[in-house]
């Protein structure tokens, strides 16, 4: 029971350990996951580039003049928050957005020379993050478990 005369108190610095319970669950794990994450891409890859932003870069380099539309799949993004994210992008000036001339609905994106820039400055440390995140693995090893996470990436989607 808790608040019995003979436990001690926790300090701050005494965090009980996590119930067993939450690390057999896959959701929590994986949040957990993300959230170390998105702390280190904060203090060693950028500051202000989110790493969805980094995705949208990233394939609109690979695919320069790609509809936005057909972009977001590929960045595992919904329409809304590719628009958003675009959005953002052009209004810093990374990324050019063009009506398609045989269709008004169509959005082509295009890099800008900053979001060029941008990307080749942000893809050397966001690389160098990914090596430490998997310095403990060996290439084969690293392979097998981005292989089975993406495949479970898959299987939680479908549902």
């Amino acid at each position: 029971m808790a608040g019995t005369a003979d436990e001690t108190p926790l300090t701050k610095t005494d965090a009980p350990e996590t119930p067993e319970r939450l690390l057999a669950a896959p959701g929590y794990v994986a949040r957990r996951l993300y959230q170390a994450y998105l702390s280190a891409w904060v203090r060693r890859v950028d500051g202000t580039l989110t790493g969805p932003q980094f995705a949208v870069l990233t394939a609109v380099g690979s695919y320069p003049g790609v509809d936005q539309g057909s972009l977001a799949s590929s960045v595992a993004l919904d329409r809304s928050t590719m628009a958003d994210i675009v959005r953002r992008l052009e209004d810093r000036d990374l990324v050019v957005r063009e009506t398609a001339a045989n269709d008004g609905r169509r959005k082509l994106l295009y890099l800008s020379d900053q979001g060029a820039a941008k990307l080749d400055e942000v893809n050397t440390r966001a690389h160098e993050l990914d090596e430490l995140l998997l310095a403990e693995y060996s290439p084969s090893q690293r392979k097998r478990l981005l292989d089975e996470v993406t495949e479970l990436a898959e299987l939680w989607e479908s549902l």
